[in-house]
């Protein structure tokens, strides 16, 4: 958290009575010291260097003395203790950035080439870099010249974004000129959709038609703009405008400040949600205790006793059986934590002996079926829900089904089973009716080279599908013809935002509802990470 204002806002102590004990040291260590400040020898003729020579401890009093040291390490020890924190412990389940909508204005202006290899590819590589920094955060992109389109819907999966972005240019756009208004409608639509999640929308444009200035002032979602123009060029449009204004950078800070601006109202969330408890931040103190506690090493201070500490520690069973650096400090829990934190789910996996947080481990780095197996040994509504989330994306919707309702069995009012459950077992549902419907596989489809359907109740033929030879004869159906065809992603964006522009305008009163992403049909109502969901309980190693 870098914002100044919040972090005062929010620091408070978890256990404010260990700070009793300040005050207490401080009274000890004056005591210590008081036989030190003794004011200087009253001898009247004694020459001054004589007097100098013959007072004992007078530079020991301007020295650095162990009850120093002493006394600096006590009370960074009881701050730790008191528990001081500025933040809410992160949600495992949740991504730790708002969701955010990105709007790239496609004109012909932004193929400009002063802005090497010109203000739409710099601003497509500014997206790039943006979706890496928010990696595992949802984000949708909007295009807009003469109409405004949603290109893609939110997705967690930057990926996916990739190939449209390349595919964007002012060539695919239906007509010429620049609606920021009308994309600010489509954006604040796509937001609409995430329920409990502040989000905000990222401008990339080189200027602003000076009459959207104030559609975009009165936006209720925070809003930032990334301004692709070179350094000393003015856009009377992006002047105008209150809402912050980066310029484009050679480096990454212009994104890392677009991403703390648009992620404020998303932290302040955070800190209001009382579902998750605060993190105990006593660990920082600890770094400059540990510094302090080199002191000791000197000679006169606790030499003696500091050896023996360290060889006793040596000595011991866990010492021994060190296998690094890491595994003097940290345990094996501690480590894969870290590694979670920092998105390194397979080798989080590897490291945490901890059941539950080794099966959600497996579950992030996509090893759903290994995920369902560790976590039968976890007999929580938690690891149900998980293990019917890894069902889900394995693909095995009726083991998903019986997932979810063991977690309802352990948890009646576990936030999220009983909306999964209902959409797992329409996904079932639907599965079958379509296996009913079917023929008895006689016909060959083109796609997968084999797909087995889920079909425990036995309805219709079970049926599996072959690709057919793309050297074989016979005639192709016009769904076959299709998949075959091989299209680049601008002549499919063109022909879809031709088709949308050609469309009746809707009422304006009416909220723009945004297209439906193909893939959401197959998702669980509630991702791992949504509102309401709670963390998975922290191991007692993490506990502080």
């Amino acid at each position: 958290m870098t914002d100044l204002p919040l972090f005062l806002e929010a620091f408070h102590f978890l256990r404010p009575l260990w700070l009793l004990l300040v005050p207490l040291v401080l009274l000890v260590w004056w005591w210590v010291r008081r036989p030190l400040q003794r004011g200087a020898m009253q001898a009247e003729g004694i020459a001054p260097h004589l007097r100098e020579a013959l007072t004992v401890g007078r530079a020991q009093r301007r020295r650095f003395t162990p009850i120093d040291s002493t006394a600096a390490i006590l009370i960074l020890g009881a701050l730790g203790a008191a528990g001081p924190t500025w933040s809410r412990q992160p949600d495992p389940f949740a991504a730790q950035s708002a969701p955010a909508v990105i709007v790239l204005a496609v004109t012909p202006g932004m193929e400009q080439t002063d802005l090497p290899p010109s203000r739409l590819e710099r601003g497509k590589q500014k997206i790039r870099d943006f979706l890496e920094l928010r990696a595992g955060a949802r984000t949708a992109l909007v295009a807009y010249a003469g109409t405004a389109h949603v290109v893609l819907p939110m997705t967690e999966d930057a990926q996916v974004m990739v190939p449209y972005l390349q595919g964007l240019s002012p060539e695919v756009m239906p007509r010429e000129g620049a609606v920021a208004g009308e994309a600010l409608v489509l954006a604040q639509g796509l937001l609409a959709e995430e329920e409990g999640a502040p989000g905000g929308i990222l401008y990339v444009t080189d200027s602003l038609d000076p009459a959207d200035v104030a559609v975009l002032d009165a936006s209720t979602v925070p809003l930032a703009v990334l301004s692709m123009r070179p350094e000393g060029s003015r856009d009377r449009g992006l002047d105008a405008l209150s809402a912050p204004v980066i310029a484009v950078t050679p480096d990454t800070s212009d994104i890392r400040r677009l991403d703390g601006l648009l992620n404020a109202a998303y932290r302040r969330a955070q800190l209001d949600d009382v579902a998750q408890p605060w993190e105990d931040r006593a660990d920082w103190l600890a770094w400059p205790a540990a510094l302090i506690l080199l002191l000791w090493f000197r000679r006169g201070w606790t030499m003696r006793w500091a050896a023996l500490a360290a060889m006793a520690l040596l000595a011991s069973p866990q010492g021994a059986r060190a296998e690094g650096p890491a595994d003097w400090f940290l345990t094996p829990d501690q480590q894969g934590r870290i590694a979670f934190d920092n998105k390194h789910y397979a080798r989080a996996a590897e490291l945490f002996v901890d059941p539950l947080w080794r099966g959600y481990a497996l579950y992030r780095s996509g090893q759903y079926d290994d995920a369902v197996l560790v976590l039968d040994r976890v007999e929580t509504a938690q690891a149900a829900f998980i293990q019917g989330m890894a069902q889900i994306k394995g693909r095995h919707y009726r083991d998903g089904v019986r997932a979810f309702e063991t977690a309802l069995a352990r948890d009646p009012d576990y936030p999220g089973a009983a909306e999964n459950l209902e959409t797992a077992q329409r996904i079932v549902a639907y599965v079958e009716a379509a296996q009913a419907a079917s023929d008895t596989g006689e016909d060959q489809g083109i796609g997968a080279d084999e797909e087995v359907y889920d079909n425990e109740s036995g309805q219709g033929e079970e049926t599996e599908r072959e690709a057919a030879d793309a050297g074989g004869g016979g005639l192709l159906t016009a769904e076959q013809w299709m998949n075959t065809v091989d299209t680049r992603t601008g002549d499919f964006l063109r022909m879809r935002f031709a088709l949308e522009a050609a469309q009746p305008p809707k009422d304006p009163n009416a909220a723009a509802q945004p297209p439906q992403d193909p893939n959401e049909a197959a998702r669980p109502s509630q991702e791992p990470g949504e509102a309401g969901e709670p963390a998975v309980p922290a191991t007692s190693e993490d506990d502080q």
